[in-house]
């Protein structure tokens, strides 16, 4: 018989160890990929058993070389979660690991004892739902105390207080072995009713304490998965509010064509297909900037036809160690047609629309500069977004903060009369060559489509 009052000290410091060793696997990414893997590779049961068997093994080794130090192996409680997350055969597998050592100390019914347990744990898993076996609670009179309370209210079958029965028994079953068969099993053994009971609760709450602390870590995965749905259904939603916006406007400036400029209408048709043709592939939200650019050519060559090349000129100064960094795809376009539409068509004389990129302090910049009309004094741009511009400037905002946080920035600069300048600036996702590059890939030059 051990004392009451190591046996006291032992369970608390058995809730430490539980705690401790819980809380550790947690920190280590490769384990939670692993243990909330669902369809798990026989080396990823393998490598998840590693994780968890190891360690708890050298602890039973102290138990067993160390005098009156008990606390470090938690055997039991360890063979009983394997059995209700990974199933009777991983828990097999781990129980036998974790007997080793106490079968080298001569305790030879601890490979039984184990397997029988990861038996009985395993099948317990396979029967209940996965959330009932996350919302185990360590805290027993309070598993107790919702246990009476909903079955007062409505009598059913609980599944959760099965496990707390079942841990209950199974641990009364190692001190009755433990009795029979001295130094062949080893449990905390003692005559007094109020420890034995302490004992129990310490088992149970040793089971509870791991999975109440990976179902924290599952929660907040399962959230930031949920986040990063909503930001992708939010982004597919900002990219399908541009096309039937941009697909709008072509179809008036080719409309325009239409009666007068039949063939020239015809030709236009021909551009916006293929303009189609690449808003309907599936394809990432983002694309090079060479391919954002050779669609925007594409919007821009309608526009040159409906405006007049004398009219509307467009100069590209695209810097070359930009034209294979990725941006968000139909980012230029909306920001064009904004230029269009709001600076150069209200002036008579029409005017040039600028593209500009270049890569500074590791981040890419975009410039749309027209020479248009401007922004009025009565017309706000502050924050980056052009009030009464449509919805196209304020979408291209909206999804470089879901893509980029913080990291991105959106700049608007007018001058009544003169013109405006949108600015743009991202995280380019390469390093600049070392080697000095031309400023500039196409100086200056005029489009005529």
């Amino acid at each position: 018989m051990i004392e009451s009052k190591l046996i006291l000290i032992t369970l608390l410091v058995k809730l430490g160890v539980a705690a401790a060793f819980s809380s550790a696997l947690a920190r280590s990414r490769a384990f939670k990929n692993l243990l909330f893997t669902e369809n798990r590779r026989p080396a990823q049961l393998l490598g998840l058993l590693a994780f968890i068997c190891i360690p708890l093994c050298l602890g039973v080794w102290v138990r067993v070389v160390v005098p009156n130090f008990f606390a470090a192996d938690i055997s039991f409680e360890t063979t009983i979660i394997l059995g209700i997350l990974l199933g009777p055969l991983s828990a097999l597998a781990g129980g036998a690991i974790l007997s080793i050592p106490a079968m080298l100390h001569h305790e030879y019914l601890s490979l039984p004892f184990n397997l029988a347990v990861a038996i009985s744990a395993g099948l317990y898993g396979k029967f209940v739902e996965e959330e009932e076996v996350w919302s185990f609670s360590p805290f027993v009179d309070l598993s107790i105390y919702r246990w009476v309370r909903r079955n007062l209210r409505k009598p059913r079958f609980d599944r959760q207080v099965l496990l707390l029965i079942l841990i209950v028994t199974m641990e009364i079953g190692r001190d009755w072995l433990a009795r029979l068969y001295p130094h062949r099993l080893f449990a905390l053994l003692t005559d007094k009713w109020p420890v034995r009971l302490a004992i129990w609760a310490c088992a149970a709450m040793v089971v509870g304490i791991p999975l109440k602390i990976w179902n924290a870590i599952r929660t907040e995965r399962f959230l930031e998965e949920q986040k990063r749905l909503l930001l992708e259904a939010r982004l597919d939603a900002l990219q399908r509010q541009i096309n039937p916006h941009f697909l709008f406007n072509t179809l008036n400036s080719i409309a325009s064509l239409v009666r007068f400029r039949p063939e020239q209408a015809r030709e236009l048709i021909v551009k916006l297909a293929n303009i189609l043709r690449a808003l309907l592939k599936d394809h990432d939200s983002y694309v090079l900037l060479r391919e954002e650019l050779s669609f925007t050519d594409d919007y821009l060559g309608i526009e040159v036809a409906r405006f007049g090349a004398d009219k509307l000129r467009v100069v590209k100064e695209i810097s070359a160690n930009t034209l294979d960094l990725p941006v968000p795809s139909m980012l230029l376009q909306p920001l064009v047609e904004n230029s269009i539409k709001h600076g150069l068509e209200p002036r008579i004389s029409g005017g040039t629309i600028t593209l500009r990129s270049r890569i500074e302090a590791g981040r890419m910049i975009i410039e749309v500069e027209d020479d248009g009309v401007g922004i009025g004094p009565g017309r706000s741009h502050s924050s980056g977004v052009l009030k009464g511009t449509g919805i196209g400037m304020k979408n291209v905002r909206e999804r470089l903060e879901v893509l980029y946080g913080g990291a991105a920035q959106f700049d608007v600069t007018s001058r009544p009369g003169r013109g405006t300048k949108v600015t743009l600036a991202i995280p380019a996702s390469q390093e600049p060559d070392d080697e000095p590059q031309p400023t500039l890939a196409s100086a200056r030059s005029n489009m005529r489509l």
